[in-house]
């Protein structure tokens, strides 16, 4: 007898709306030379085919960093920095070649495999390179030539966009040319970033040593907006080196990110190369797995309608069973939910609360607060407090009050006092569950 495993078919159904979502978009892939010279780097490349077979037009953009790094040492080479950029004369620039054309070569002949009983059985991938982008030469600074250190002078989107069209991933690397036949070192970062922003990418996912941005407890940081991605910039490089900030790939995919982000790509996402199936997670689970910088939170206050009474219904039924919340029927909510604020993410309601206003006592009560399980360790249950001020406030209420047997000690911590039942609107007084003992707690606002 076989033995059915539930959670895989538990966590193919919970990537469905993931799937759906991401297919036809394009995501641009920053793969440093750290991340393509991990063990790790073959179930990448499993994940990227994974992402091609879903539907997903894949750009993969490899850097060679450590790679040239050896290289030069071999050859007893040195190269300069200046402003934290190399500098690539003829000697360096025969290195940068040799490490950039073998790396694509590996990357190539890795997507282009198709063996019996690997992940990619069955695959038929074209990875296609070019002269898609187009270089120039970055000059002379303070007094100082970067010799072929360049810059993108321009990015062929229309043949780009073709090509993934026509069903292949491509591939580029730091080695671009220029109008004049030259050949220029570009930074990685800025090929992968300029090409999100000219082709209109949905995702920018860059690859690190951690799990993404870690926080003072070592945790990862889920989300970012970028003017808190300046700040961890700025904290990363007080606490290393010159040479340490530039060569941490936490700080350049942050950087590129908050340009990105702030030229229109909706997402970026910094990951781990080290852990096994970090792609997968980040891209096709409700929680992902690293951190993402946007302009907008994934997560929304918004105010409740119609369509969200199966949702609240699923967040607040638990607690109505266990007696937390006074149970309310589905018709009761569907004449309420004008009263309701909610928050959304990713389409599932992770937190709810309804206000009720008494106009004449100036009086509102904050009534069916619900938070998700798996979120209530942030500060969800202030951001829908705060919601519910702003909301009084606009209706000229003076003060808000909440009946609770759970949680008074967090309304206290809120500013929240106790108050009698003599307190309630006369409305409410008579609706008082006097076998529920319900605790009475006021803030003025």
């Amino acid at each position: 007898m076989k033995i059915r495993s539930t959670a895989l078919v538990k966590g193919f159904r919970q990537s469905t709306p993931y799937v759906n979502a991401h297919r036809g978009k394009t995501m641009v892939l920053m793969l440093g030379g750290e991340a393509v010279a991990d063990k790790n780097f073959g179930n990448i490349i499993n994940d990227i085919a994974l992402m091609h077979s879903l539907g997903i037009k894949v750009v993969v953009v490899y850097g060679a960093r450590p790679q040239i790094n050896q290289l030069l040492e071999k050859q007893d080479l040195t190269t300069p920095y200046h402003k934290n950029v190399r500098i690539t004369d003829e000697a360096a620039l025969s290195v940068v070649m040799q490490a950039a054309g073998q790396l694509q070569l590996a990357i190539t002949a890795r997507l282009s495999m198709s063996l019996n009983n690997t992940p990619m059985a069955g695959t038929q991938l074209n990875v296609v390179s070019g002269n898609f982008v187009i270089a120039q030469p970055l000059g002379v600074d303070d007094g100082v030539d970067y010799c072929h250190s360049g810059r993108i002078r321009r990015i062929d989107t229309d043949a780009i966009h073709r090509t993934l069209n026509q069903g292949s991933i491509v591939l580029l690397g730091p080695i671009a040319s220029s109008v004049t036949g030259e050949c220029f070192n570009l930074p990685s970062e800025e090929v992968a970033t300029q090409l999100a922003i000219k082709l209109g990418a949905d995702k920018l996912i860059g690859f690190c040593s951690e799990q993404g941005v870690i926080d003072d407890n070592g945790n990862a940081v889920a989300e970012l907006f970028p003017i808190e991605a300046e700040h961890v910039i700025t904290k990363l490089m007080a606490d290393t080196s010159p040479d340490s900030d530039y060569n941490s790939g936490t700080l350049r995919f942050l950087k590129g990110s908050i340009s990105a982000c702030r030229a229109g790509v909706p997402r970026s996402h910094l990951i781990s190369y080290k852990v096994d199936g970090a792609l997968i997670q980040e891209l096709f689970s409700f929680d992902g797995i690293g951190t993402q910088v946007v302009m907008a939170s994934a997560e929304q206050v918004r105010e409740a309608d119609i369509d969200d009474i199966g949702g609240i219904l699923d967040l607040i039924r638990p607690l109505e069973e266990q007696g937390v919340l006074v149970r309310r029927s589905r018709e009761q909510l569907e004449q309420e939910i004008n009263k309701f604020t909610i928050i959304e993410k990713d389409g599932l309601i992770i937190g709810c609360a309804a206000l009720y206003p008494y106009i004449e006592e100036q009086k509102a009560e904050m009534a069916c607060v619900a938070i998700h399980p798996d979120y209530r360790d942030g500060n969800r249950g202030l951001l829908l407090l705060n919601y519910m001020k702003h909301r009084s406030k606009s209706d000229n209420i003076n003060q808000i009050f909440v009946l609770t047997t759970h949680s008074l000690h967090w309304f206290r911590e809120q500013g929240f006092y106790e108050v009698n039942v003599d307190y309630l609107p006369g409305a409410k007084q008579g609706l008082y569950n006097f076998q529920r003992k319900s605790k009475i707690l006021a803030l003025d606002l």
